[in-house]
């Protein structure tokens, strides 16, 4: 603890960075233009020190931005060294291999000067549905993903760059939204140095280096604690993803001695010539996040926690593909990464993981015309079941490990020609167990334009379906259907007008045997429509409840 920094202040000052960052999410939200940020939160916001160290975020985000954002930013200083930065400067790249892995994720990070000198960065990162290109789910190489933007000065001394904005319009389908949150982004960002300018001077903080150092060792200590709890050894699971061509094999050693712990994909399958590939930053982010929300989910997100963590991938494996491998869909590999982990942790501290869900995340791109003649591309995300839990069922219809929201209906509707005809759960998607995985859901939407429409889909969990663990059974797996025929997980399709699209996703594993479950949660699961009771018969046997 710093000589002039009391755990008292220590703890306020923690708690009001913590606000602030909240504060500035809710105002990029607010100002935003898209349905992916307004409704979806597919976004992050980070502060970090004059030294590029993340030390608060804002409570709501997506995991894979906030384990990135560190990494780009040290990109970025690569490109402008702090003495190049100037006051109202801010920095822009969607670098798969700098950022999040993909160039539909937009990070831009802006200096926070005080009279002059540096004292902290702070940084955001949001999903754009495009980024030119035609998305594809059989893309060879990034190079037909999309345009990919160079660490560049988006703003010089607060005034924006016409040259990026006009590289940018000239590039996007719907320019007016992805710069409208581009500028939403720049709204928030004055907040940010305010209030955290207003704070330093509050608190009498000359800079932030004391208050920094002591969150992140107070955040690696509690994280350090955690990982020593558990017993040492090494423990090695895989977990097997659908592919395209052939189905892909994702290996995982993990490594634990004293207080630290190691991730090692070596077996992982080779990178393919599909764009399901995972950069190494995205592929740290989910494996340090699965690692934090099993052993230590209570603490504070910020680099503290993860010093304890060391995640490794064989350069040109499936997990850490070289330039410039396809990666549009990195998440339908990235995404597997807690649930291997999960199932090697569950060896040594089983009450600490979850069963497998069902995700990757479920999307759908919808392009064409809308009625105001104007081309569109919108995204509708729709979320499986939640794997169950060490102590309860798992949640229907939620997302993990990527955090994002189902896309509200009504703001859908409004925005592309469609309409949903149908949106329910699916009975008996669950896996059974002690604990039963949560149900996957159907939704219908049905064509309304005049014109055809396209859409493409690049989903898992269709032929090899959410595993269960320790004795539970897996989950339902997803299908996809047009006019009620099946069609491929990974494709684009035309609607015609009155065509319909089904999508039914996957439901979460369940957890442990599924005699062992009590009699009276499987009596409400079947009064409540959720298990059949031909299913509690055949799969439950004895468990299920005396005449049904």
């Amino acid at each position: 603890m710093s000589k002039t920094l009391s755990p008292i202040q220590l703890g306020i000052i923690w708690q009001r960075l913590t606000g602030l960052m909240d504060e500035v999410a809710q105002t990029f939200v607010r100002t935003s233009f898209s349905v992916v940020v307004r409704e979806n939160w597919d976004l992050a916001c980070s502060l970090m020190d004059a030294d590029g160290r993340q030390f608060a975020q804002s409570s709501r985000s997506i995991p894979s931005f906030i384990g990135t954002m560190p990494r780009t930013l040290k990109g970025m200083l690569e490109r402008y060294p702090r003495e190049a930065l100037e006051p109202g400067d801010v920095l822009i790249s969607n670098d798969p291999w700098l950022g999040t892995g993909h160039l539909n994720d937009i990070t831009m990070v802006q200096p926070i000067f005080r009279d002059r000198t540096l004292v902290a960065f702070v940084g955001s990162t949001f999903h754009t549905v495009d980024i030119g290109g035609a998305p594809s789910p059989t893309a060879k190489d990034a190079f037909e993903e999309g345009l990919c933007i160079p660490v560049a000065k988006i703003k010089r001394r607060g005034e924006e760059n016409e040259d990026v904005i006009a590289f940018l319009r000239e590039n996007l389908r719907e320019p007016d939204e992805t710069l409208g949150d581009i500028r939403a982004q720049f709204a928030s960002y004055t907040l940010a140095a305010n209030r955290l300018l207003t704070l330093m001077q509050e608190e009498g903080i000359e800079d932030l280096k004391d208050v920094t150092d002591e969150i992140l060792a107070r955040s690696e200590h509690s994280m350090r604690e955690a990982i020593a709890a558990i017993p040492d050894g090494e423990f090695t699971d895989t977990v097997t993803s659908d592919g395209f061509d052939e189905e892909l094999t994702i290996r995982c050693t993990v490594r634990k001695q004293g207080t630290e712990i190691g991730v090692d994909y070596t077996g992982t399958s080779p990178q393919v010539q599909w764009p399901v590939n995972s950069v190494m930053n995205f592929t740290f982010a989910y494996s340090a996040y699965a690692l934090k929300c099993a052993l230590d989910p209570t603490a504070p997100n910020n680099d503290g926690c993860f010093r304890p963590i060391d995640i490794t991938a064989p350069e040109g494996c499936l997990v850490n593909p070289r330039r410039p491998a396809p990666v549009w869909a990195r998440h339908l590999s990235g995404h597997y990464m807690p649930f291997v982990i999960y199932r090697a942790l569950s060896q040594i501290v089983p009450e600490k993981v979850a069963a497998e869900s069902g995700s990757p995340l479920w999307n759908v791109y919808f392009k064409g015309v809308n009625r105001n003649g104007r081309k569109f591309v919108k995204m509708f995300f729709m979320s499986g079941g939640y794997g169950a839990r060490p102590s309860s069922d798992g949640p229907s219809t939620l997302s993990f490990p990527s955090n994002v929201a189902n896309t509200p209906v009504e703001q859908f509707e409004n925005a592309v020609p469609l309409v949903m005809t149908e949106k329910a759960l699916i009975p008996d998607s669950g896996g059974a167990g002690r604990f039963r995985g949560g149900l996957g859901q159907r939704l219908t939407f049905r064509s309304v334009s005049p014109e055809p429409l396209s859409f493409v889909i690049r989903h898992e969990r269709v032929k090899n379906p959410p595993g269960g663990l320790l004795g539970g059974l897996a989950g339902a797996a997803g299908v996809d259907l047009v006019n009620g025929e099946k069609i491929p997980a990974k494709t684009t399709q035309t609607l015609k007008t009155g065509d319909t699209v089904t999508f039914e996703t996957p439901g979460g594993g369940g957890l442990y045997p599924p005699e062992t479950r009590d009699p009276a949660a499987l009596a409400r699961d079947i009064e409540d429509g959720l298990v059949s009771a031909e299913a509690a018969r055949s799969i439950y046997g004895a468990a299920a409840p005396a005449g049904e």
